[in-house]
């Protein structure tokens, strides 16, 4: 099958298996998974922070991050459409008792920072005391320009806010904005990433940001259920990941790139991808054609899916020749309908 449906969906290579049978292991719990401590130290090394921790998921590893920086009944900023409020089971406010105050993404992905500085709560009794900033890069497939993370950075000092990234996908953008992740990462407190996204890896994620706020997100990792004892395998399919699939995440852009434009030229279906736009294109059409579509491209071996659009995801999986032949059925499907 070709699976569009995300970048999740990848599976691992062989090279990645090899690495995992062989990884050396310990119990993690105890500090003592040598595979676990590398992945970690090379994580935190790549953005440039002093330590990292590894997580199960990218959604564990934003809530220790907005459970480190928030005290219970403190509140953060961030985008309506951002994975951290809108995705990942209202975590921050079921779990660590934060408040979220949602803005409206703008077309590029940012949150106007004017909305910002408007909500930041005074400092008054009737408030929940505004305590961090949340950004998400890629924002919807979008890179964020270290232009607006600078001037974001600049509001957080300024305000007194700590400043998280979902950068679940930051070496997509780092890759559009061809510059290292470390550049991105500079200006921000935390970072949280994701190794089984367009990386490859079938599971795990990493936070990374000073020593003391890692510090604390272990005791909240244990909390909420994520001591892990040997899991070195999964670690070193991590660091495979790291040291293998960064440079080859240019390959899904041009894909992406090619997949829209080709798209595009169907009257039926309204195509979306911007410039700072890396792996996803989001397609709208009628309602009435949703099923019919993803029932037709199923049969033909490609999965999609989506709500409000059709999101398609390219991804390692995903080659120059399967989005040939997914444009060639994309345009079948509207000369039968």
């Amino acid at each position: 099958m070709i699976d569009l449906r995300s970048d999740t969906v990848t599976k691992p290579s062989k090279a990645m298996l090899d690495a995992m049978y062989n990884a050396e292991v310990g119990d993690d719990v105890y500090g003592e998974d040598p595979s676990i401590c590398e992945l970690e130290q090379l994580i935190a090394d790549m953005l440039g922070k002093q330590a990292a921790i590894f997580a199960p998921s990218g959604t564990q590893s934003n809530l220790l991050a907005l459970m480190s920086h928030c005290d219970r009944g403190d509140e953060y900023i961030v985008g309506q459409q951002a994975h951290t409020y809108r995705y990942e089971a209202g975590g921050g406010a079921v779990l660590g008792s934060i408040q979220p105050q949602p803005l409206e993404n703008l077309a590029d992905g940012s949150i106007d920072l004017n909305q910002v500085i408007a909500n930041i709560k005074e400092d008054d009794i009737h408030f929940a005391k505004t305590r961090l900033l949340c950004l998400e890069n890629t924002q919807a497939g979008k890179a964020l320009s270290l232009d607006y993370l600078s001037h974001a950075a600049d509001l957080c000092q300024q305000y007194q806010l700590a400043h998280h990234l979902d950068g679940a996908r930051i070496f997509n953008a780092a890759t559009k904005l061809n510059v290292e992740a470390a550049n991105i990462a500079q200006y921000f407190d935390s970072v949280s990433i994701c190794l089984s996204k367009g990386l490859g890896a079938p599971v795990g994620s990493a936070l990374c940001g000073s020593s003391e706020l890692i510090d604390n997100a272990r005791r909240y990792r244990k909390m909420l259920g994520g001591g892990m004892r040997q899991a070195g395998n999964l670690a070193a399919a991590g660091i495979y990941a790291l040291n293998n699939n960064i440079e080859r995440l240019a390959d899904d852009h041009e894909n992406a790139a090619y997949l829209a434009e080709n798209l595009a030229s169907i009257d039926e279906i309204t195509v979306e991808y911007t410039k700072n736009q890396t792996n996803m294109v989001f397609v709208k059409l009628d309602a009435d054609l949703w099923s019919g579509l993803t029932d037709y491209m199923k049969d033909k071996g490609i999965l999609i899916s989506g709500r409000y659009s059709l999101r398609l995801v390219t991804h390692l999986d995903i080659s120059a020749k399967d989005i040939d032949y997914t444009i060639n059925r994309f345009k079948e499907f509207f000369v039968d309908h």
